[in-house]
């Protein structure tokens, strides 16, 4: 799952950036306000975590901004900014959430995957289709009530399409949700991991829309 982190403080940044991927995260970060409005705009990021007090544009302008054009990518505010007031009022001018510095990253990630959760219509953390269910926050797949063994970029293309169920994703929409920045994705490897997916968890799961790309459909056909 690719989040955008917008956060001035490069300590801070860094361990933040750091916990997220470590709780299974694509982190991209950004500096300042206007780079954090410029790609969160860009409707690539299944979150974002904002920071109020950016250099070159405020936070809380930025969200105010992105709103306005109807942005509807999910923002957790992380700030030090404590007072009530001004927790009503980035609520108000439309973060999903507002939480207070510092933070447990377990507790961030948590709330970054519900938010998630929301934006899409799911009411649980677990999310089943077929025999196969997948645990996002532990990062485990079943199937048939059996634990099946994924490399990290198979879980998370399997994650991608499955939280996404219904929807016709392509390869470059799939990558976008993959890989953050300063990664090179050669032209054939969501096909590769495809493949793996579909020999670990049958052939049935993973459906091809030729010329569009793949979906995954809560009741999966027989095989």
């Amino acid at each position: 799952m690719r989040i955008l982190l917008a956060e001035d403080d490069a300590m801070l940044g860094d361990g933040l950036r750091a916990g997220l991927r470590q709780a299974g995260f694509q982190v991209d970060w950004v500096r300042d306000g206007v780079a954090a409005e410029r790609e969160l705009s860009s409707g690539v990021y299944a979150a974002g975590v904002l920071d109020l007090g950016l250099p070159l544009k405020d936070g809380l302008d930025v969200l105010r901004e992105l709103r306005a054009r109807k942005v509807e990518t999910p923002i957790l505010v992380l700030t030090a900014r404590d007072a009530i007031p001004e927790r009503v009022l980035g609520l108000d001018t439309g973060a999903d959430d507002y939480v207070i510095k510092p933070v447990d990253l377990h507790e961030l990630a948590a709330r970054l995957r519900s938010l998630v959760r929301r934006a899409l219509g799911q009411l649980q953390e677990t999310i089943q289709c077929g025999n196969v269910a997948l645990e996002a926050a532990a990062r485990r797949v079943t199937c048939r009530g059996e634990v099946v063994a994924l490399s990290t970029r198979e879980f998370d293309l399997l994650h991608a399409l499955m939280r996404n169920t219904g929807r016709v994703l392509s390869r470059e929409q799939l990558e976008q949700q993959m890989y953050s920045w300063g990664y090179e994705v050669e032209s054939n490897t969501i096909e590769v991991h495809i493949h793996h997916l579909r020999r670990k968890l049958g052939s049935e799961l993973i459906q091809t829309v030729r010329g569009v790309g793949y979906t995954v459909q809560r009741e999966v056909p027989a095989a």
